[in-house]
């Protein structure tokens, strides 16, 4: 099963990444499905497919990954316009990345492999992704509504930072340090503070305000400090499973 994945997984990386010329990409875009390049590039993926698994039992998994392939592919050429680009990028993989996940769970099914009690979740996974996603967007406004009062003055201007930098590193960190204290792996959160620490550096030498240094200590030693004990919580609790 696993392997069946990576195979089909590899077809699709060399087939959209290595073996398709940036000129096949335009006459797709241009032409769309009149385009001779669509189809060639179909061929392509069905033939990668078909060298990697290598027996004729598959042959209905690789036409499922060409149809597949072929009506994610329509959907971005109809849909993308030039201010939506790199939206449909993502889109586009994260559909050919979920297409052969579940073409590869029916084949497994198919031949008894699994059965559909296999994709019952287990306990720990509602506790870890609730932890998780508490993690992101409602700690985040929690944090943000905990600091308001001390919010300093000396900020760094919007026209000088990203849209909401701010909002996801922060919830990238508390992620990151939740799967280092889930893991044990308790000195990767050393490495992350340390490399916070020399790129917020420069930006506190440059403000030359007390206050703002304190304002970001707090909120990183908060935010991480929330990140760690509800690392500690969840593992406590799936122990007790």
């Amino acid at each position: 099963m696993i392997l069946l994945f990576i195979k089909l997984f590899l077809a699709h990386l060399l087939g959209d990444f290595l073996l398709q010329p940036n000129a096949w990409v335009a006459s797709k875009e241009k032409k769309k499905i009149k385009s001779g390049k669509f189809y060639l590039h179909l061929a392509v993926h069905a033939g990668l497919s078909l060298l990697f698994l290598a027996h004729w039992r598959y042959w209905y998994v690789v036409s499922l990954v060409v149809l597949g392939h072929g009506f994610i592919d329509l959907l971005k050429l109809y849909r993308q316009k030039k201010h939506n680009r790199r939206f449909w990028f993502f889109t586009d993989q994260t559909l050919h990345l979920l297409s052969i996940f579940l073409i590869t769970l029916l084949y497994g099914y198919h031949h008894k492999i699994l059965s559909w009690k296999d994709f019952t979740l287990p306990d720990v996974f509602w506790l870890y992704g609730t932890g998780l996603f508490f993690l992101s967007f409602p700690c985040a406004f929690a944090i943000k509504t905990a600091l308001a009062y001390y919010t300093p003055k000396t900020e760094i201007k919007k026209d000088e930072s990203l849209h909401k930098a701010g909002l996801y590193i922060g919830m990238l960190e508390r992620i990151l340090v939740f799967l280092f204290v889930i893991t044990q792996h308790w000195e990767g959160i050393g490495f992350l503070l340390a490399a916070k620490s020399i790129f917020r550096f420069s930006d506190l030498t440059k403000a030359k305000d007390r206050k703002l240094t304190e304002y970001i200590l707090i909120g990183t030693l908060l935010s991480y400090g929330i990140a760690i004990l509800m690392g500690l919580l969840c593992n406590f609790i799936a122990y007790q499973l």
